[in-house]
């Protein structure tokens, strides 16, 4: 068996073991429910093993959609063991929430349409049925993945900047990242009821997780976010976290255009222009976000009005969502260059979440540092949506090398190269197979 097949088995074995018969788990004892963007990721490796496993992974997913359009971070199952668990999300208070099942009451960012593309691909390549299957998955669901765009459009974004608005670092996918050291300065937890973390149990090492202080913090806004019954006008009022996300808007930006291109295929017009309109506008916002001193995107404190200017991987939003030839061809630079891709330091060529030539760099500890697998992969994809095969290849075969010791890994050190978090990590395992069955 070569070593390319002998990843791919190990990937597939990863997903199969993962599989509990209704969803396939982020991971096996740290990650036990369903993950909003975890299950896109997954979804695009499930799409080359079974088509109509991975329509079924993003139908349970949409089945518990808010009223609103929101797409939760996190569908509940029945396992233990999670904290904070439905118990303490409190989204029955909600009257927008799904009777069942349970869920959190923030997001994470619009990948979805990135995997719905990829099973339709995916059919293409397959039976009949398959593709039978697809554009009937395409055509019955379009107007639930316009509802999670416009909402995400409008309501996180009521200035209709182009960068649409987060409450909780969760809902950015990158808890920990230094992207959100200021405006986590200004949260300051009051009293609250007790908690005990679980996370803590899962890793050999508490370095690789966030804080106490981060945890109380993380918490604090949940139980602010429920105090007004998740209500989207009066969870803007008071929380105490508000801030513009640019990578998450260069994924709307992105992700809208692929699912417009999805609306053309359905002769859903109307749907495909509002979506362009969103992912212009998404466009637009991320590049006038651009510090001219640095050269990297940013973020904006929407309480104070602050840049958010930080020397993460947030900073390529541009790279994701394209848009002038000049910043796309300057960020390219900047990517591959000497404080990211290119450091000497680096065991792997791929983006460290953190620059390591930035004082803010921790190579353990979670998005403050480390590589992740699932960031290399969307960087690739984003390549070959603006037709720069040259790099969505450079960025695969660093990956795959990176990917070469079987474990699967949640992310990994930027050093030294050692796997750090959750081992057998589904989104991991489900973009190797991406990676393996095509050749970027």
């Amino acid at each position: 068996m070569t070593v390319d097949a002998t990843l791919a088995e190990g990937a597939a074995q990863v997903l199969r073991d993962n599989d509990n018969g209704v969803i396939l788990v982020a991971a096996p004892s740290l990650y036990p429910h369903q993950w909003s963007w975890d299950a896109a990721f997954i979804t695009v490796g499930l799409a080359r093993v079974s088509v109509p496993r991975a329509l079924a992974e993003l139908s349970w997913l949409l089945g518990a959609q808010w009223k609103t359009g929101m797409i939760p971070h996190i569908v509940f199952d029945a396992a233990d063991g999670y904290f904070p668990g439905p118990e303490r999300w409190r989204t029955e208070l909600s009257p927008n929430r799904p009777a069942t099942p349970p869920t959190s009451g923030i997001c994470q960012p619009p990948v979805h349409s990135l995997a719905l593309a990829a099973i339709v691909e995916a059919a293409r390549h397959g039976s009949a049925a398959d593709r039978r299957m697809a554009t009937e998955f395409v055509r019955d669901t379009l107007d639930q993945w316009l509802a999670w765009h416009e909402w995400l459009a409008t309501v996180r974004d009521p200035d209709r900047t182009g960068l649409f608005e987060i409450h909780h670092s969760w809902e950015s996918g990158m808890d920990n990242s230094p992207r959100w050291d200021a405006p986590y300065t200004r949260v300051t937890p009051g009293a609250m009821e007790p908690f005990v973390r679980r996370d803590l149990a899962h890793v050999e090492d508490a370095t690789e997780r966030p804080t106490d202080l981060d945890y109380r913090r993380y918490i604090w806004l949940v139980d602010q976010m429920a105090s007004v019954r998740y209500d989207d006008a009066e969870v803007q009022r008071v929380i105490d976290f508000r801030v513009s996300d640019v990578f998450s808007s260069a994924l709307l930006a992105l992700s809208s255009d692929v699912l417009a291109e999805l609306a053309d295929t359905v002769g859903r017009q109307d749907a495909a222009d509002r979506l362009r309109a969103i992912a212009k506008r998404s466009r637009d916002g991320v590049a006038a976000s651009v510090s001219p001193a640095t050269g990297l995107a940013q973020d904006r404190d929407v309480r104070t009005g602050e840049w958010l200017s930080t020397a993460t991987v947030g900073g390529f939003a541009p790279l994701l969502c394209g848009g002038d030839p000049g910043l796309v061809s300057a960020q390219r630079e900047s990517f591959l260059g000497p404080e990211w891709c290119g450091h000497p330091e680096l065991r792997h060529a791929v983006p460290p979440t953190t620059s390591p030539a930035d004082a803010a760099f921790d190579p353990r500890r979670y998005w403050r540092g480390p590589q992740w697998p699932v960031i290399n992969w969307l960087f690739a994809r984003a390549a070959v949506e603006r037709g720069d095969d040259e790099l969505a290849g450079l960025l695969r075969e660093e990956s795959l090398r990176q990917l070469s010791d079987g474990s699967f890994s949640e992310y990994y050190h930027p050093l030294s190269g050692a796997a750090l978090g959750s081992r057998n990590q589904s989104w991991t395992a489900a973009v190797a197979l991406d990676w393996l069955g095509r050749a970027w």
